[in-house]
């Protein structure tokens, strides 16, 4: 009878350390990741050699399902790395303590494209602590008749905290939606105002 030998956490960080740093010196590496323990929930911070390219709420999106996104989207080599993404972590943490109202991060935009790549990089026009309506914001990208449109790119933004999709209230003065939860939505307008 032949028993598998047990592995401790210690052994398996190390093999993944070795692992992480192996794929990254050969170009094995696409996507690094990590979790970062937030008042909104755990955050699945992902980045490219580019810059940030997905943040996710585990709460409402599960962990899992955002890594599986960002790897059937952006590339299946995905390591969790969290060393390569201590600034973005560092930078949200900030944002979330209420030190920091501008990210100054590269940012991957792989997974806002077309239209929707105009709405999410126009988000970063509406200032810390104000809020601009689905309608404002499809004038302010040159197309004031794509509200609802708006509202999907702001639904699908990859980057919410970074690209502020959460200072994008209705126009009756409704929060609506919001890919963390409305109740993450309401604290984090609570928080700038």
């Amino acid at each position: 009878m032949s028993t598998t030998p047990h592995v401790d956490d210690e052994t398996m960080d190390r093999l993944h350390s070795r692992l992480v740093t192996r794929a990254g010196r050969t170009g094995d590496l696409d996507v690094a990741y990590r979790v970062v323990d937030s008042r909104l929930g755990p955050l699945v911070l992902a980045a490219t050699p580019r810059g940030l390219v997905r943040i996710g709420f585990g709460a409402t999106e599960g962990e899992e399902t955002v890594l599986v996104d960002v790897a059937t989207r952006v590339s299946p080599r995905v390591l969790r790395s969290p060393g390569r993404l201590d600034i973005a972590a560092q930078q949200v943490e900030e944002y979330l303590d209420g030190r920091r109202e501008v990210f100054e991060l590269a940012l991957d935009l792989s997974l806002a494209t077309g239209f929707r790549g105009e709405v999410v990089s126009a988000l970063t026009r509406i200032g810390y602590g104000r809020t601009a309506s689905y309608g404002e914001v499809a004038d302010l990208v040159g197309r004031p008749r794509a509200v609802r449109a708006v509202g999907t790119a702001c639904a699908t933004n990859p980057l919410p905290l970074v690209l502020p999709c959460h200072r994008v209230v209705r126009s009756d003065g409704g929060t609506g939606r919001y890919r963390g939860g409305e109740q993450a939505k309401r604290d984090l307008l609570a928080l700038e105002a």
